[in-house]
């Protein structure tokens, strides 16, 4: 009887690494998940249930991040005030800030990835960090492939313009457009206006120079970058009034690692709840 408890509860427990191996699990984790006690048998049944029990308290992901004593957050360092290049030469920004306290509440360290932005669902897929944070908005088609949290930003869609342009947000069709690649505002800009041309940039701060260099009409991204990018411009652009779209902001981890995402869904539910998530706004608004 024991050996049956051991055996079904030590392929139960592969089966969870196996779904969720993160960016520092052996690659021997990966066990076969379709061994199970039979169904006829009334004595093997009931070890199945208690090693089931045991094996949903488990927190493989989170114990694999703490034996590994770091945190592997992957963003696109390049969309102030959420991520963007600080003083210092490394990412800074509301999501840094978010990831950190993570890291903190798990006792570990932070490492930080930056990357292409359209690299990060796949990368999350494939094991090369934990949680994905870049004022990722919550899509159907992106939570097909990653799990999200909760929501801890209220977003929309705006337009910049050069100032004085008389560009408005109801009269795009036939003007050129900058994005940043894959995010909602080249979605928008893509399957809403009927654009002269689109312009996908790898950031939206390089939309932005695109705009302030006469090489396009409008930029439509996210409202705070773009207030962020009108107030760096020195008067150059302005965010137009009237918003696109509405959306919220979530972290992606790895599907099928509820341990990790309800450790991510703590903290921002916490900082959320104490206003923590509006002060970093405030804060990396003027640092941006």
């Amino acid at each position: 009887m024991k050996k049956i408890l051991a055996g079904i509860l030590a392929m139960t427990m592969a089966a969870s690494l196996a779904a969720c191996g993160g960016s520092s699990a052996p690659s021997s984790s990966a066990a076969p998940a379709s061994s199970a006690a039979p169904s006829s048998s009334a004595e093997a049944s009931a070890p199945a249930e208690s090693s089931s029990s045991e094996a949903s308290d488990s927190t493989p992901n989170i114990d694999r991040i703490k034996s590994a004593g770091k945190l592997v957050m992957m963003t696109n360092a390049s969309f102030p005030p959420f991520e963007y290049i600080g003083d210092d030469g490394k990412p800074a920004g509301v999501d840094v800030d978010v990831a950190q306290a993570i890291a903190d509440d798990l006792g570990v360290e932070l490492e930080i990835l930056d990357m292409n932005f359209d690299l990060l669902i796949d990368s999350l897929k494939t094991d090369k960090g934990d949680i994905a944070a870049a004022g990722m908005t919550i899509k159907p088609e992106r939570a097909e492939q990653v799990d999200f949290s909760i929501e801890y930003v209220k977003s929309a869609q705006y337009v910049i313009v050069k100032a004085g342009s008389g560009v408005t947000a109801d009269a795009l069709d036939g003007l050129t457009i900058a994005v940043q690649e894959l995010t909602t505002g080249d979605f928008y800009a893509t399957d809403e206006v009927a654009a002269k041309e689109v312009l996908r940039f790898k950031s939206g701060i390089d939309a932005g120079a695109a705009l302030s260099a006469g090489k396009c009409d409008a930029v439509i991204i996210d409202k705070l970058p773009a207030e962020s990018i009108a107030a760096n411009s020195n008067g150059a652009l302005e965010v137009l009034p009237d918003s696109l779209t509405e959306e919220s902001y979530a972290i992606a981890v790895k599907k099928e690692c509820p341990d990790l995402l309800d450790a991510v869904n703590k903290v921002l539910e916490q900082m959320v709840a104490n206003g923590e998530i509006d002060e970093l706004v405030t804060k990396h608004m003027t640092a941006a």
